[in-house]
C-alpha cells in the first residue's frame, strides 16, 4: 500500500465541471448543481484508508446534507485493472455505506486530472461561488493509529464555509493510497 499525499490544489481556484454517470448509468452534471457549497470527495471500494473512515463519511453526509452541503463522490480508480471499484461493485458499496450521496463513474480519470485528485480519499471543497475553499484530510485519523475517525478537519472547514467564511488553521494533505491510473 502506497501512502500518497493530496495535491493541495491552490485556494481560490474554480471548481472544474465534470458530467460523469453513477453506477446506475444516470448523468450528474456540475452545471446542475445548487448555488451552495459543494463538496468532491475521491473515493473508491477497495483503499484501506477509505474503508477506514467510510462509516463516518456516510454519517457525515446525513449531518451537512441536511445543513446545505452537496456532496459528490467520485471514484476514478481504473476499474478493468481494479474489478473491486467497478460501477457493479460501487453499487454494492453504496448500500452496504447507506451513501445518500451520488458517487459517480470517471471511467476516463479525466475529472481526477481536472481536480488535480491524487489518493483516495481526497476532498475539495468548494464555496457558493464554486471556489475551492478547503483540500485536504477528513481528520487525522488513519488505519492503525488509533485516533478516532471524526472527520474533525473537514468538519470545521465545512462550519466556516457554511456560515459565510472561510477555514482557518492550517489545511493538511490527505493520505490514502495513490489514484490507480491508466
Amino acid at each position: 500500500m502506497a501512502l500518497t499525499p493530496s495535491s493541495m490544489a491552490p485556494l481560490g481556484s474554480p471548481m472544474p465541471s465534470f458530467s460523469l454517470p453513477d453506477p446506475a448509468g444516470n448523468l450528474h452534471d456540475s452545471n446542475d448543481l445548487p448555488e451552495q457549497p459543494i463538496l468532491i470527495a475521491f473515493i473508491c471500494n477497495h483503499c484501506p484508508f477509505v474503508k477506514h473512515m467510510a462509516p463516518a463519511l456516510s454519517e457525515f453526509a446525513r449531518q451537512y446534507g441536511e445543513a446545505g452541503l452537496t456532496i459528490i463522490a467520485i471514484n476514478s480508480n481504473d476499474f478493468e485493472n481494479y474489478p473491486e471499484d467497478s460501477p457493479e461493485k460501487m453499487q454494492e458499496e453504496i448500500a452496504a455505506r447507506g451513501y445518500i450521496f451520488p458517487y459517480l463513474v470517471d471511467e476516463s480519470q479525466e475529472v481526477a486530472r481536472a481536480f488535480g485528485a491524487a489518493c483516495t480519499p481526497d476532498f475539495f471543497l468548494f464555496d457558493e461561488h464554486r471556489k475551492l475553499a478547503y483540500r485536504g484530510q477528513f481528520d487525522s485519523s488513519r488505519p492503525g493509529n488509533n485516533e478516532p475517525v471524526n472527520g474533525r478537519d473537514l468538519r470545521a472547514a465545512v462550519d466556516a464555509v457554511l456560515a459565510g467564511g472561510k477555514p482557518g488553521g492550517e489545511q493538511l494533505p490527505s493520505i490514502g493510497c495513490n489514484i490507480k491510473w491508466k
